[in-house]
Parts: C-alpha cells; sequence; structure tokens
C-alpha cells in the first residue's frame, strides 16, 4: 500500500512540475513574441509626448496603436489669424488659415478706432477724433486705457501683452532726416515720454516701416531699407551702419518700397520683400558681421506677413511649412494667398498680389489663445 502510494504522489508531482514547466514555457513564448506596438499606452504616452513634433509624426507612421497614441498627444502652434477691419460697420471677420474658416463677430467697442500692431492675441488700436489708445483683446473682450496721444501715420509697436509688466509702447516719427522723436508708454502710464535723439544715418520714418521687438530691443526698418534700433532698457536709439538688403534691379518699380514686410524669428530679425508678380525674397540680419543673407529656405518655419504686424511660427501642419502666408483671402475666404519656398511659386497659382497697393489698416494677423476652437 506504501509502494502504491508513493508512486501516485510521484506521478501528481510529476504532473505538476510539467504544468508549471509548461506555462513557464508559454509565458515565455509570448514574451518573445511581443514586439513594440505591445508596449502599455501610459508608457507609449510617455514617450511619444517627449518626442520633438518631426518624431511624433515618424512614429505614429509604425502602426496603428503607435498612431493613435501620438495623435492623442501631439502638440502643434496654433497659427495665428488674419483679422479684417470693416470699413462700415462693426462686424468683423477673423479668418483661421489651418481649418479655413471664418469668423464673424460684432465688436462694437472698437467704433471709430484704426488698428495700429498686435501681439500675444491683442490688438493696440487707437481712435484719430479723439486721440485715445487702447489695448483691446478680441478673445477675452478686455480693455486696457493708455493715456492719449496725437498720431499722425507714424508706427507703433509693444513688446508684450499688456497684462505683463514688461509691457513697453514704442513709436518713432522723423522730425527732420537727421533728427527723430521717439516716444515711449506702458499701462498705467499718465502720459506719454517724448525724447529727440540725432541720426547718424538719415532715417525717415512713416507708415510703411516696419516695427518688432526682439531680445529686448525695438528694431525699426525705414522706407529705404535702414535699421534703427531702440533699447527701451537704457533709451538709447542708434541707426546701424547696415547697408540695405540688395535685392534685383526688376523690384524697384511702383510701389517697391511698400511691399516689405518683417518679423522675429527665434531671436532673429527676418525681412521679406515684395515686388508685383516677382517672387518674394527674404532676407535675415546676420548681427556678428552686420549685413542681411538671403534665406533660400525657412527650414520648417511659417512666416505670417501683414503690414502693421507679422509673425512667425515652428511646428505647424506640415503643408504650412515652408511658406510665407500673406494678408490676403480668395475664392470665397477659402484660400489665403501664400508662397512656398520649396516650390518657389505663389499658391493658388498666379493669385499673387501687388501688396504695396493694399489698406495698410485692413487686416491684420492676430494670435489666438493655444487650442482657442473659435468663437461661440
Amino acid at each position: 500500500m506504501r509502494g502504491k502510494r508513493r508512486r501516485k504522489l510521484k506521478l501528481l508531482n510529476d504532473a505538476i512540475t510539467d504544468s508549471r514547466r509548461t506555462g513557464t514555457e508559454v509565458k515565455n513564448e509570448k514574451l518573445e513574441l511581443q514586439t513594440w506596438s505591445d508596449l502599455p499606452v501610459e508608457l507609449l504616452e510617455l514617450i511619444f509626448s517627449r518626442l520633438t513634433l518631426d518624431n511624433n509624426i515618424r512614429a505614429s507612421a509604425v502602426c496603428k496603436s503607435w498612431h493613435s497614441v501620438a495623435t492623442a498627444v501631439r502638440v502643434l502652434n496654433q497659427s495665428p489669424w488674419l483679422m479684417y477691419f470693416p470699413k462700415f460697420g462693426d462686424w468683423y471677420d477673423f479668418y483661421d488659415p489651418v481649418h479655413r474658416i471664418t469668423y464673424s463677430l460684432q465688436l462694437p467697442e472698437l467704433s471709430g478706432s484704426r488698428v495700429c500692431y498686435t501681439k500675444d492675441g491683442w490688438l493696440l488700436l487707437y481712435r484719430p477724433r479723439t486721440h485715445r489708445v487702447f489695448f483691446y483683446n478680441p478673445f477675452t473682450r478686455q480693455v486696457i486705457k493708455l493715456p492719449r496721444f496725437e498720431m499722425t501715420y507714424q508706427i507703433v509697436a509693444f513688446s508684450c501683452a499688456p497684462t505683463s509688466s514688461d509691457c513697453v509702447l514704442f513709436t518713432v516719427k522723423h522730425v527732420s532726416p537727421t533728427v527723430v522723436a521717439i516716444s515711449t508708454c506702458y499701462p498705467g502710464a499718465t502720459e506719454w515720454a517724448t525724447v529727440n535723439y540725432q541720426n547718424r544715418l538719415p532715417f525717415v520714418s512713416s507708415i510703411w516701416n516696419k516695427l518688432v521687438f526682439c531680445n529686448g530691443l525695438f528694431y525699426c526698418l525705414s522706407l529705404t531699407g535702414w535699421l534703427g534700433v531702440f533699447n527701451p532698457a537704457e533709451r538709447t536709439w542708434s541707426v546701424l551702419s547696415v547697408p540695405p538688403p540688395k535685392c534685383p534691379q526688376n523690384f524697384f518699380a511702383k510701389n517697391w518700397w511698400k511691399g516689405k514686410f518683417m518679423t522675429e524669428q527665434d531671436g532673429n530679425i527676418v525681412v521679406i520683400y515684395t515686388c508685383s508678380s516677382e517672387n518674394p525674397i527674404i532676407f535675415k540680419l546676420d548681427p556678428t558681421l552686420m549685413q542681411w543673407e538671403e534665406m533660400i529656405t525657412l527650414d520648417g518655419v511659417t512666416l505670417f506677413a501683414s503690414f502693421l504686424s507679422s509673425h512667425s511660427r515652428t511646428d505647424l501642419p506640415g503643408n504650412m511649412r515652408n511658406n510665407v502666408y500673406f494678408s490676403k483671402v480668395r475664392f470665397y475666404g477659402k484660400r489665403c494667398i501664400s508662397f512656398s519656398l520649396d516650390d518657389c511659386r505663389y499658391y493658388p497659382r498666379k493669385e499673387w498680389h501687388d501688396w504695396g497697393e493694399q489698406d495698410p489698416f485692413e487686416n491684420i494677423w492676430i494670435e489666438p489663445p493655444q487650442n482657442f476652437s473659435g468663437f461661440t
């Protein structure tokens, strides 16, 4: 009896051992068959959220599960919208170039005002009849008033959102070819401060000049391409001895001096020169060599050009990269005129525009809040 019991126990132990061995082998086989696509969703989300946009897009092409996770955590920059100012009435149009949608919004609080500049989603506006200057955010309807100031047609800009303590307003007006009057202000001030400065080089200011705040300085491009620089911290002004960008002879035609745009891109000053049906030419300032360099590519950057304020963006949808978007919409508001540096042509084809003939106060690119989906 004891022998039979021992044999039964041995058989039972062998069966249990075989079962455990089989289970382990099956588990090992399953582990060997697992691939990168079987990684937990939480881990994939953590990995993909740390990728650059380009690498995120490449990873999304591996398989369906990776595509689902990659697109869920993908972050695209918000494109500026084109805001149109009506000649009559108080209905304003906002064009989203990514989704090709136009929103109409009634803003009676802007009645009788003229747009001057935009940055960080804020408009700087001026009422010629009352000399009233004020900030306005069309996405929040917030208003910030400033001291009255008489502006003719000189340009004006501000450094950052007026809700910041670092916000400074700057405007320059030439008194003579060798003297300019520079006025500054800030939210909460009771008056504008104006100081006359001597120029080492001739500098003429008008509404067709371009103004950009970059690296703590205001850069002003004159009608003839000379660059003035104002340091608001040290209150110094100088005209740089940088020769104007060199354009082909065929650029010097009617209105050539009007069709210029300037913006800041990653700490660099970028200028866009246009002339009638000619392809635009883009220059970047080299502060070390003190000269303008022509840009053959934007390296994936997208520029948005309007007369009073231009912008640059990275990480926009692929078909928008390496393009310049101008402030004109065609085909019943469905297509924005753009120029592709990859294809060296305008889109839509032959839809170029003589920017020198456009009203500078007609429209302006404005930055909506991140992930802003539209007006309700």
